[in-house]
């Protein structure tokens, strides 16, 4: 699987977003590197992962491999899923200006296309979007606006997606179903990277990684 997330960055990242990284496995933390870590349950209740960041600054992902597996779903498009959005927003602190002049839309790549997939390798990998969904100003058809080729306009949600958006002071949800919206409801969303949005915190980590962990270095 880190073989083709290697090549999911460098074949279908970083010629949109212009974001190199390289994969490393390790058992420990290596010194300057960013981290995805593979831990074996949530210590979230039901959020499969998340994205989070150290106590100096670098980004940190983490991916719950029982959890997903126990839900039935992908680990790698999870973990593909929280690869692309570090990538994309490693401080969780962009935004962009969208259709609602009142609302600051969250710099998510995957969110808007969860639960939209591909296979390369063999291996599924999440969707995500591309910079020109942040254009308000592009017309429907106009462009690219996905990897899979889905979304037809600007900040569109796909149904199994969802778009975190900054609206009347405040942090929360919109959703592309009415499904989807119910699953939320379900989750527990405290410390998700939705929760991060204006709090450059950190945390500790209650579970021990047993995985290894893939690592970006510059």
């Amino acid at each position: 699987m880190i073989a083709t997330l290697q090549k999911f960055v460098n074949q279908c990242i970083v010629p949109v977003w212009g974001t190199p990284a390289t994969l490393v496995e390790s058992t420990g933390f290596i010194k300057g590197a960013w981290a995805l870590v593979f831990l074996d349950n949530a210590d979230v209740a039901n959020a499969l992962a998340y994205h989070d960041l150290t106590p100096d600054g670098f980004p940190v992902s983490r991916v719950f491999v029982k959890t997903i597996l126990d839900d039935k779903q992908s680990v790698s498009v999870a973990t593909s899923h929280e690869l692309v959005e570090m990538l994309v927003d490693p401080a969780i602190n962009l935004s962009s200006s969208g259709p609602d002049a009142k609302t600051l839309y969250a710099y998510e790549a995957a969110d808007p296309v969860e639960e939209v997939s591909f296979t390369l390798d063999g291996i599924r990998m999440t969707d995500f979007v591309y910079p020109s969904y942040f254009e308000v100003f592009r017309k429907p058809g106009s462009d690219q606006f996905d990897y899979v080729k889905k979304v037809n306009r600007p900040f569109q949600i796909l149904p199994g997606g969802y778009q975190i958006i900054f609206r009347n002071g405040r942090w929360s949800q919109i959703y592309g179903s009415g499904a989807k919206a119910r699953r939320f409801r379900r989750e527990n969303r405290a410390e998700h990277r939705s929760e991060y949005r204006g709090h450059t915190h950190a945390r500790k980590c209650r579970s021990k990684p047993n995985w290894g962990k893939i690592v970006k270095r510059y």
